[in-house]
């Protein structure tokens, strides 16, 4: 089951990491300063990316 998590790095930002059903992490975010601007990331990426294009830039 992939999973977003949201946790809080060693400088006190908001970050978060998708994981993949396997554990492996596939990506991580920025730091945010507030958790909700970090929760307001993970549902635009939720409700925007299911289209998303591939762009092939080789």
């Amino acid at each position: 089951m992939y999973k977003f998590e949201l946790y809080k790095d060693k400088a006190g930002e908001y970050r978060f990491r998708f994981r993949a059903s396997n554990g492996e992490v596939m990506f991580s975010s920025e730091g945010y300063k507030q958790k909700a601007s970090a929760k307001k990331a993970i549902e635009s990426i939720k409700s925007n990316s299911p289209g998303a294009e591939v762009v092939d830039e080789v």
